[in-house]
């Protein structure tokens, strides 16, 4: 099946984590002859299939599903770098006829989809280290010190305890010369329009608080603690987004003996409930002209939007 009736070929679901969406997209991707798009930071890091819930590869053989697992988990990936993949991906469905189901959880993904993107060139990697062993051996409140000369507007918008916030405007100036303000100043387009059917997936928020407590049950019976393993022995920088994935640095402890499975798995549970509430905050505020709706609606909302 090809493209929808009046040439929409890009619809976006977005949602909290264990709401749902990904199921709706694969629902949805097998009614309209979709392709889905992967829009979870946390999904695109090849080292971390289980612990973020990827799709299974029995999914991904339904349809076909595009950036996810394609970033190493030394990398860390930036929402440019997304980005720039984002729009490889979406010219590769859209040639192929298809329509392009982007699904996640990450807002500023979809809002640089929708809004475009601040410029900011690649920070050298000797210039990050830096940065990185500074915070670790002076601690953050001493860097937004030094922040408040380098870049005053950075430094009043942050909290001086805001470790990766305070370490990006700190290596985007040492790197460039230019404060973050004036490179938010340029920006990249938006690779989706206004048109594009989208939802947020609300669930109710008990019912979604007791997905997320049998999700990661789920998760470590799959095998999280044996992928979570060989992450760790890779002795990676624990700053790296992928080593602060829900779950992983919890787990990266038991697994180090300090703490019990138990002990690690309700605090997993109840970081990813934090998580969720921050989700819903953040979508409100930010893309608060989404149409919100239950999980079992989400389906039939957006055939309609398609006008099916």
């Amino acid at each position: 099946m090809s493209r929808t009736q009046g040439g929409i070929d890009t619809v976006l679901i977005a949602g909290p984590t264990a709401s749902g969406k990904s199921a709706l997209a694969l629902a949805l991707a097998e009614r309209i002859g979709g392709a889905i798009v992967n829009a979870d930071s946390m999904q695109v890091y090849g080292d971390l299939r289980v612990i973020t819930a990827r799709p299974t590869p029995a999914e991904e053989a339904r349809v076909p599903h595009l950036l996810y697992g394609h970033v190493d988990a030394a990398v860390n990936y930036s929402v440019g770098q997304y980005l720039a993949d984002a729009r490889a991906a979406l010219d590769e469905v859209r040639r192929s006829g298809r329509v392009a189901i982007l699904v996640g959880g990450t807002g500023l993904y979809f809002k640089a989809l929708t809004a475009g993107l601040a410029a900011v060139p690649p920070i050298p990697q000797d210039i990050r280290d830096s940065v990185r062993a500074r915070l670790a051996a002076q601690g953050a409140p001493a860097l937004h010190a030094e922040l408040q000369t380098r870049d005053p507007a950075a430094a009043a918008r942050l909290s001086p305890n805001d470790r990766t916030r305070i370490a990006r405007a700190l290596e985007v100036v040492a790197a460039t010369g230019r404060p973050l303000a004036e490179w938010q100043a340029q920006g990249l387009p938006a690779l989706i329009g206004a048109q594009a059917p989208r939802v947020f997936i609300a669930p109710e928020r008990a019912a979604l608080y007791a997905r997320i407590d049998a999700r990661f049950t789920t998760m470590v019976a799959a095998g999280a603690l044996d992928e979570v393993g060989l992450l760790a022995a890779r002795k990676l920088d624990p700053l790296l987004p992928a080593m602060k994935a829900h779950g992983v640095p919890w787990l990266i402890r038991h697994l180090a003996g300090e703490i019990t499975l138990e002990n690690a798995v309700d605090h997993a549970r109840l970081d990813t409930r934090h998580y969720a509430k921050r989700q819903f905050t953040w979508f409100r505020h930010q893309l608060g002209d989404w149409p919100c709706v239950a999980p079992e609606a989400g389906l039939g909302a957006l055939m309609r939007a398609l006008g099916r």
